[in-house]
């Protein structure tokens, strides 16, 4: 029976989609965090959840029937010590949900370093577009739904299944909770470096969510992955079909554009034509594809549904045009999603300049785990800014072998002024960060057009 939710870190977008899943299910639903941006912050408020700033125990006073916990609590918070002391029933968001909502569906997760939720919101439009309406819980937000959580009565439920782990009590990545019966394998590099020493230790997590997958279920993997294949050759009970891969599922060239031919088993099975840029798009539309057949949908049917894929918010997404400079946003913040993420933008504006704004933001950043990697990342742009007000190293030598093409600046409204000192009309201007940037690119359209 629904009852009350209040929900620490609900601003995350695991944790604000499972509120708007909650809320649709009948629970009264509140939460807090510390840091409250958009989009999850508009999301919801319009669902009518309220939201309280920070973390203190004076929350106790809600006596919630359920306190759910994401995982940004760690023990030292000052409300959930309360809550410890006072004893009250918790639980983390992977279990809740897994309990309350996936239990006797057809979960098909998606999981991988890169690509999840493009992945993830391919294969829910899919489903969608052929009549199977889906629910989902994606970590962005699809232009085709608006939302990032959709509840169904459907038996398809769609997944992203992050590898980070599940809460400070569940030291599990959060999707061996998900019990899925087709999952998406899609990549496998290191990242998280505050909670993963090394690749070895990630491998081993996704081999645990493999146990998870029944033998009657559907596994489909990159094949071009080597750290997939060590993965599955720790052990694996269930079929495996591979994407990327000689004779299995292949993306063949169109004769024009950014579309593609689907080709399984050396059978042509689909056409997917849309504008979507990159090699990645190819292969995370291959993985989705497959995955929707196990579910049922025809290739045919589902490379046709492709055509109308509107992408994902802070995808490649134009914020706006002022003077003829574009600028765009992107959640890219690992090297090798920087890299694909500029080439696939130099391959869609031909000669025109690039201007890519970066924040290393992620933990695995901050860390400086990787920086050693980031310069390379960046070969694609033509100038290069690099926010470092909030790092743990020092940014100009890491940067240094890029040159004079360089800036790395400490300020946001710096960073602003040099940005629009240097953009001219028929640049593209790329700020890649996973969280809010300090509202950087309102602020910079806005520069823009009062120099207009």
């Amino acid at each position: 029976m629904a009852g009350h939710l209040h929900i620490l870190g609900i601003c995350g977008t695991f944790m604000g989609g499972l509120a708007a899943l909650a809320k649709s299910a009948g629970w009264r639903v509140t939460g807090c965090d510390a840091n409250v941006y958009p989009p999850m912050s508009d999301q919801l408020g319009a669902l009518g959840i309220e939201l309280i700033e920070g973390f203190h125990p004076d929350q106790l006073h809600l006596r919630p029937d359920l306190w759910v916990i994401g995982n940004v609590v760690t023990r030292g918070n000052p409300l959930m010590e309360a809550i410890l002391d006072s004893g009250a029933r918790y639980l983390s968001g992977p279990q809740w949900l897994a309990e309350q909502l996936l239990h006797g569906k057809h979960v098909l997760a998606v999981a991988g370093t890169h690509g999840k939720t493009t992945t993830a919101s391919m294969l829910a439009w899919i489903l969608e577009k052929t009549g199977r309406n889906p629910g989902f819980l994606i970590g962005g937000v699809p232009a085709n739904f608006a939302f990032s959580a959709r509840r169904s009565e459907s038996e398809y439920f769609v997944i992203e299944a992050d590898e980070y782990d599940t809460a400070f009590f569940d030291k599990r990545s959060k999707f061996v909770h998900y019990r899925p019966k087709t999952a998406i394998l899609n990549n496998l590099e290191f990242d998280h470096a505050d909670i993963f020493a090394n690749l070895g230790e990630i491998e081993r997590q996704f081999h645990h969510f493999v146990r998870t997958i029944p033998r009657s279920g559907r596994i489909v993997a990159n094949g071009a992955d080597a750290a997939l294949a060590r993965v599955l050759a720790m052990g694996c009970w269930t079929p495996v079909e591979r994407f990327d891969a000689p004779g299995e599922w292949e993306a063949l060239p169109a004769e024009s554009g950014d579309g593609f031919v689907l080709r399984f088993n050396a059978e042509v099975l689909g056409r997917v034509e849309w504008n979507l840029p990159g090699a990645h798009n190819r292969s995370n539309a291959l993985a989705a594809l497959a995955a929707a057949r196990h579910a049922g949908v025809p290739p045919a049917e589902a490379s046709a549904a492709l055509a109308s894929f509107a992408g994902v918010r802070r995808r490649l997404e134009l914020r706006g045009c002022v003077a003829g400079i574009s600028v765009y946003d992107d959640f890219a913040h690992h090297p090798t999603a920087i890299r694909v993420t500029l080439e696939a933008l130099r391959r869609r504006v031909g000669a025109a300049r690039l201007l890519a704004v970066l924040e290393p933001r992620s933990n695995t950043m901050k860390l400086g785990a990787m920086k050693d990697a980031l310069p390379a990342s960046l070969t694609a742009a033509d100038r290069v800014f690099v926010f470092d007000g909030a790092l743990g190293w020092d940014a100009a030598p890491v940067f240094a072998p890029l040159g004079e093409r360089v800036q790395c600046i400490d300020r946001i409204d710096s960073l602003v002024e040099a940005i629009a000192r240097e953009a001219r009309s028929g640049d593209q201007v790329l700020i890649m960060s996973n969280g809010g940037f300090g509202g950087i690119h309102g602020k910079l359209l806005a520069r823009l057009a009062r120099a207009g």
